[in-house]
């Protein structure tokens, strides 16, 4: 392929969307940048205040455990407040969890800031994902959610490189910078980004003042649960979740096991990080447009298949050789799982939708590392990983059995007359881009005829993503 053919492949990929996108973007980016407490907790726990590993890990689980309260909290905030102000404030809470960290000495008064830290980050994340449902037309969200996600890891691997460097500053610098960063972010939002909230429908007003917002009356938590065809979504995703989690725990100790230096793990590791920013956007084009139920299916047996050839692996080239496997399944199936929730979720109910969603992320945060921990101590590691090839290969069927024909519209979705023409079909991108700024939405995503609705372990432990 030529240069000028990457060029434009290149351009195509990131062409296309309002300028609001971008500042959120730039914002993800920020703050995984500066993203330092998540990356060398369990070092600093450990051999800093001296704690022992068990209570390292018990305290990365319960950042994993606050994410549970913190996804459905922003949910219903961002419904409830804004998309903007949701941000701004758990943004701002994150901070100064951080900024606490670097004065906390106590053990348990670690727990509780590091706890607290996990509410207000996963709180932030239905936010984002709802912003960028309402800004970016129905056609292109799949690919807003993959750039978004490719500036996380992007920021968070020049976070791991930059934080590697800066602890010899000392753990305490570089939480405040992690502060700093994320009070960054949160400036950011508060002066770019436009609030993209849609405006609720009202009921007729009953007695005195206006009529409630429908919205806020018809849909909360309990309604989302409801959804069927979500609720299978949810727990597909939980699935995938598990068996993306486990390696973060289990593969360092299938490694240890098979006579490897714990250095090789950081080693084997890191191509995780690599492959995603290097191919992200390589992905991105070659996934484009491809149907959603046909892409979670094969990221589920990417899954598997990288998970399951672990307990194969001798060496670590062979370690290194599966965890490309799954890389590539995690860079197809985690904007296409955001694409495909907001898809389903009413309008004015995308934030309590992604909320639930990240739920399903920071349930197995939580689970995955206590079964697999379990698993590897007991029956042994060559259990958990075929385990984590039943599992994936259960959600893949799953997903072409249970929501095939929901999801099937999203290919055939008419395009609203205000939403731009994919941008490689314009003479001049440019001319078609909507950057006004006003954060309407293209395409309300929601079902046809439907009335109320029916981002990893020490370092990784969001996931973060959730998107």
């Amino acid at each position: 392929m030529s240069i000028a053919a990457l060029r434009r492949s290149a351009r195509a990929t990131v062409s296309g969307f309002p300028g609001g996108f971008w500042w959120l973007w730039l914002s993800t980016l920020v703050n995984r940048t500066g993203a330092f407490v998540l990356t060398f907790l369990s070092l600093y726990l450990t051999q800093e205040l001296g704690h022992s590993a068990w209570f390292a890990g018990l305290v990365v689980a319960l950042h994993g455990l606050g994410g549970v309260v913190g996804s459905p909290l922003g949910g219903s905030l961002t419904d409830r407040w804004g998309r903007r102000p949701t941000m701004v404030a758990m943004h701002l809470a994150a901070a100064g969890c951080a900024a606490l960290l670097a004065f906390v000495t106590s053990a348990w008064g670690v727990a509780l800031v590091v706890l607290l830290m996990g509410v207000a980050m996963q709180a932030v994340r239905p936010a984002i994902n709802a912003a960028i449902a309402d800004l970016v037309p129905a056609a292109e969200v799949r690919r807003a959610y993959a750039l978004n996600y490719w500036a996380l890891n992007l920021g968070f691997a020049i976070a791991a490189i930059g934080g590697g460097a800066a602890a010899l500053l000392g753990y305490h610098t570089l939480f405040l910078i992690d502060a700093a960063a994320t009070v960054l972010c949160a400036l950011i939002v508060f002066l770019r980004l436009p609030e993209t909230r849609p405006e609720a429908a009202t009921t007729p007003s009953t007695g005195k003042g206006s009529g409630k917002p429908r919205a806020e009356s018809e849909v909360g938590i309990g309604t989302v649960l409801r959804d069927a065809p979500f609720r299978t979504l949810v727990t597909l995703n939980l699935l995938v979740c598990l068996v993306f989690t486990a390696p973060w725990i289990g593969l360092p100790l299938t490694m240890t096991a098979k006579g490897l230096d714990p250095s090789a793990y950081g080693v084997v590791i890191a191509v995780n990080g690599v492959v995603i920013v290097a191919f992200q956007l390589l992905v991105n084009r070659i996934t484009d447009k491809r149907s959603p139920v046909m892409l979670l299916t094969v990221s589920s047996l990417l899954f598997a298949a990288g998970t399951g050839a672990t307990a194969l692996a001798g060496n670590s080239v062979a370690f290194a050789a599966t965890v490309v496997v799954w890389t590539i399944g995690e860079m197809v199936h985690v904007p296409t799982n955001a694409a495909a929730t907001a898809r389903l979720a009413p309008e004015h109910a995308r934030g309590r939708y992604q909320g639930v969603m990240g739920m399903s992320w920071s349930v197995a945060g939580f689970v995955a590392p206590v079964l697999a921990g379990w698993i590897v101590d007991g029956p042994g590691p060559v259990i958990l990983w075929i385990a984590c090839a039943l599992i994936g290969a259960v959600a893949a069927v799953g997903y072409q059995t249970r929501l095939r024909s929901v999801l099937a519209d999203a290919d055939d979705d008419p395009k609203d007359p205000k939403a731009p023409k994919d941008p490689r079909d314009l003479r001049d991108p440019k001319d078609d881009i909507r950057g006004d700024g006003t954060g309407e939405s293209a395409d309300t995503g929601s079902r046809k005829g439907e009335g109320a609705p029916e981002p990893r372990a020490a370092v990784v432990a969001t996931a973060d993503a959730t998107v």
